[in-house]
């Protein structure tokens, strides 16, 4: 083989291990991209169903405490219940994309905060139908198990909070 012969032959050879490198480097470098992309559109809409549920909270928290009074003003409950109830829907709408976004752990997760919220607000609209009627014979009781559900459901979102950090490799 003579000497051309054999350096175009090396040209080629480096040319195509360059060109293959290229391809490889260029394949690994999507893959980082579309996982970091991935990463934050998961962190985005956790933060969302976070932000949304805090709104909610407070709503619930205003609710409760105009259940806590002996003689509730009725068009003040009506109205912060009526909060709640808009703000609990932004967070099934936050927790939908959730659901849809993230993997298995932090769906279960943010589906047992859904069944403690609805737990909970089962004994909410008890508690707001019986000052409605006036009727305060399970006053007591409904107030003990209301302040249950809500360390559950308060329980259920720091549930919420190690399963997304997990997710995004935040920590354990």
């Amino acid at each position: 083989m003579d000497s051309g012969l054999a350096a175009l032959l090396g040209a080629a050879v480096g040319s195509a291990a360059t060109l293959g490198a290229a391809i490889v480097n260029v394949r690994s470098q999507a893959r980082s991209q579309h996982a970091q992309w991935s990463r934050q559109h998961r962190r985005d809409a956790y933060a969302r169903y976070l932000s949304a549920l805090h709104d909610r909270d407070i709503a619930m928290d205003a609710v409760l405490d105009a259940l806590r009074s002996d003689r509730p003003d009725l068009p003040d409950l009506d109205e912060k219940t009526g909060r709640f109830v808009t703000l609990a829907r932004e967070v099934h709408r936050a927790c939908e994309i959730v659901i849809l976004e993230g993997p298995e752990s932090v769906a279960g997760a943010a589906e047992h905060i859904a069944g403690a919220s609805s737990d909970l607000s089962h004994v909410m609209r008890r508690m707001a139908e019986n000052a409605r009627t006036g009727d305060i014979t399970g006053r007591t009781e409904d107030m003990a198990l209301a302040a249950e559900r809500e360390r559950t459901l308060y329980q259920a979102v720091k549930d919420f909070r190690l399963a997304a950090r997990r997710t995004l490799g935040k920590a354990t």
